[in-house]
């Protein structure tokens, strides 16, 4: 029901977006955007490019009137880095000199199995500018869309940094609100302040030793209903949905939900919810989420909690190993500028992943046409819950 695509490369005019099936009838504004986009700038660690670029959106289409009106919604932000590559990555401008080619792949990027499969051997840029996580910024922006959609319905969606290199948060409030809060107050957007100061001097060690350092951040989302997902088909469970999603964002290599790799330390005793019921409401809850708000691919009503691991930025100041292809002979690594941590700004655009997940899920269970018609029926659904 609702998906979006992408084009652009990282040095080109800009990056465009296209979401079909957002509902009429959704509050957006630019602003709104915006702010989302001038979170995956933040964070300590970031490269030279994000004193160039100052990313803004601009709706081309699908809002009128500042709400959505049902049709294909288009976005459109510029590389402002373009001035200083246009000779280079121009359309119509002649065929890579010798100097302006590459041929030497770095280890860990998408270079050499990207050219191998798209006969790009002669000229490695072709592959990397479109594989460049600055693709991340055409997610962000169709990701503040899903937010904004999922406020109407009480649920939010945020994200925080728990390690950085071998530093761990130990102190998180269990607030989501004071998390987020904590988190844009933190330079590596981590909610404990004192390992935030770590952090970052963990981050300064590798700007010294010229290397890059990785780490993991962590997705909530809460106010969701139960019910989302499901278990009939393999592709259709929303747990595989949200890690798929996510595991798609350059330089993520592992997700786990609830207590994740955690749950070969414990027994089943130990770590399955139980069930009770609420002396309150007189509705029915859990005493823990371990299993991170899914069961059986399906939401069940708890907060929603995904971890995720990014390695360290391929692109190393100190020199790695590689072969020049055309002579194949022994060589280093093409150095292109680089940031030495991104692990905030992963955390931003894991969270852009899991609202349009989310979105969409909550589309497929209440309708998609209007903004009003799912509330009406979300309404009806939640009145009666057990």
């Amino acid at each position: 029901m609702l998906r979006f695509l992408t084009a652009g490369e990282s040095h080109g005019k800009c990056l465009t977006a296209i979401i079909d099936g957002m509902p009429a009838g959704l509050h957006i504004q630019e602003e709104y955007i915006n702010r989302c986009l001038s979170k995956r700038q933040m964070g300590y660690g970031r490269g030279p490019r994000m004193n160039i670029e100052e990313d803004t959106v601009q709706i081309l289409s699908g809002v009128r009137a500042g709400k959505t009106i049902g049709s294909p919604i288009c976005m459109l932000i510029p590389n402002r880095d373009w001035e200083n590559w246009a000779s280079i990555m121009d359309i119509s401008v002649a065929p890579m000199t010798e100097e302006t080619r590459v041929t030497r792949p770095r280890p860990g990027h998408a270079d050499l199995a990207g050219a191998i499969k798209y006969d790009q051997l002669q000229d490695l840029r072709n592959v990397f500018e479109r594989a460049s996580a600055r693709e991340t910024v055409a997610r962000v922006a169709c990701g503040a869309v899903a937010k904004r959609f999922l406020e109407e319905f009480d649920i939010i969606v945020t994200s925080h940094v728990t390690q950085i290199g071998t530093v761990r948060a130990q102190n998180l409030p269990k607030d989501l609100r004071l998390v987020e809060q904590r988190a844009l107050s933190s330079p590596v957007r981590c909610a404990d302040l004192n390992a935030s100061e770590k952090m970052v001097a963990a981050i300064d060690e590798c700007i010294r030793s010229k290397d890059t350092i990785g780490g993991i951040f962590q997705v909530l989302a809460t106010g969701l209903p139960p019910g989302l997902g499901t278990y009939v088909q393999w592709d259709r469970r929303l747990d595989a949905r949200l890690a798929g999603a996510i595991m798609s964002i350059p330089g993520v290599k592992g997700v786990e939900i609830g207590l994740g790799f955690k749950y070969p330390e414990l027994t089943g005793t130990q770590v399955h919810d139980e069930i009770i019921l609420d002396e309150h409401s007189k509705k029915l809850t859990r005493r823990s989420n371990n299993a991170g708000g899914i069961e059986g691919g399906v939401t069940n009503g708890q907060p929603l909690i995904i971890q995720a691991v990014m390695k360290p930025i391929s692109t190393t100041k100190t020199p790695l190993q590689s072969v020049e292809l055309e002579t194949k002979t022994p060589s280093v690594a093409h150095f292109e500028r680089s940031d030495v941590c991104a692990v905030p700004a992963c955390g931003v655009v894991a969270e852009a992943m899991v609202a349009m997940e989310l979105a969409s899920a909550l589309m497929e269970r209440y309708g998609s046409d209007t903004v009003e018609q799912i509330k009406i029926a979300l309404k009806k659904d939640l009145d009666n819950l057990p």
